[in-house]
């Protein structure tokens, strides 16, 4: 079985993935970070040197080639689901889940992450809030498709892993 994590930035993807996969007993991967294995480049490089539409055409034929695993936990990038078909093809590879959070808990997180955002460099607080509140207009269409949605905030992971458990 194959288990996609999808949502915003900053929503935990990423730990939420690490968390789940200890409690079912699975490996866990984060697309990111195996894009940034397979091309030698950081996201955020290589956002600075090339194209974001680039960046997604490489990004979905590295989402497909998850299809050989099984008993894995992957976390997606945010806009993943939002591109080439992704999350149509993620609900007929897998189970899909959205780690849904609020605008003002996004952008606390974002505000507190270390991590380099490449959408978000050089954006004052206002615009921040109305680039994260436009972005998800247009993203939830995607991650409401699904399997389960479940609050990023309050996620309990062994409630989760018994949900998958009862799917399967």
């Amino acid at each position: 079985m194959r288990i996609y994590l999808v949502g915003y930035m900053g929503s935990g993807k990423s730990t939420v993935s690490r968390k789940l996969a200890h409690q079912l007993g699975y490996l866990c991967f984060d697309l990111d970070d195996l894009f940034e294995q397979r091309f030698k480049i950081t996201v955020a490089d290589f956002f600075a040197r090339y194209d974001e539409s680039l960046f997604r055409r490489l990004e979905s034929q590295l989402l497909k080639e998850t299809a050989v695993l099984d008993n894995v936990v992957i976390a997606t990038g945010g806009g993943t689901p939002c591109f080439y078909d992704n999350m149509v093809w993620m609900n007929m590879s897998g189970i899909t889940i959205f780690l849904e959070m609020s605008v003002p808990a996004i952008i606390s997180r974002l505000h507190n992450s270390k991590k380099k955002r490449p959408l978000l460099l050089d954006k004052t607080a206002d615009e921040l809030n109305d680039f994260v509140l436009e972005h998800l207009r247009h993203r939830n269409i995607f991650y409401s498709q699904a399997r389960l949605i479940v609050p990023a905030v309050s996620i309990n992971v062994m409630d989760l892993a018994k949900q998958i458990i009862d799917i399967q």
